[in-house]
């Protein structure tokens, strides 16, 4: 099987009852075979059961380390982009867009608005995305090329380390959680994809593009 991001060899890992789970020998990434992802029809059923509200105060604060990010990098006034926001009200956007952000919004299946694309941003928030790319390069390849030098892409996500036990691990059992990094999947990432630096700070990794 080649990988998802790198197209290098990867090797079975983990079978479980969502099906057969690979993990790359040069990128470290864990990916879900695409024999075994939902359709469209199927993903969004999943997405519509979420309900991740603007005014949900516990997703607020679930955000708050991309929002928080935001505001300690970057000025008012700035331009950024909600890639993946989902349905309906997004917190994210509204809590940027009241401390004077200006924010759009891009989302694969509930709002398809590609004329985003036609611009450049000062950061990029993808909350709880990044796991569910089906094409995880050309996304990377997308984001970073969207992104002002010095621009910042934050994604958060549950990150594969080392201590974590990938059968037991509840995060995989979300079926449209079809790609998973490790902490060197991100550090290949930064290096292939164009971007100047890449910190982790928990479940937050950030992509700084070069000046």
């Amino acid at each position: 099987m080649d990988c998802r991001l790198c197209k290098s060899r990867a090797e079975l890992f983990y079978t479980g009852q969502l099906g057969e789970y690979f993990s790359c020998t040069r990128c470290l990434g864990v990916f879900m075979s695409p024999d075994s992802h939902l359709s469209q029809e199927g993903e969004r059923a999943r997405y519509e059961s979420h309900t991740n509200g603007e005014d949900d105060a516990s997703y607020q604060a679930f955000v708050a380390p991309i929002v928080d990010e935001i505001r300690g990098s970057f000025t008012t006034g700035k331009k950024g982009l909600d890639f993946g926001c989902g349905a309906g009200p997004r917190a994210i956007s509204s809590m940027l867009k009241k401390s004077g952000y200006s924010v759009e919004q891009y989302d694969p299946i509930f709002k398809k608005d590609t004329s985003v694309f036609r611009h450049r941003y000062d950061f990029i928030a993808c909350c709880e995305v990044i796991e569910h790319f089906r094409h995880p390069a050309r996304e990377f390849l997308k984001l970073q090329a969207l992104l002002e030098p010095k621009g910042k892409l934050l994604c958060m996500t549950e990150l594969l380390t080392a201590e974590i036990d990938f059968a037991t691990w509840p995060y995989k059992d979300d079926p449209t959680h079809i790609f998973f990094y490790r902490p060197k999947t991100v550090k290949f990432i930064q290096d292939t994809f164009g971007f100047g630096k890449s910190t982790i700070q928990d479940r937050l990794v950030v992509f700084e593009n070069s000046p």
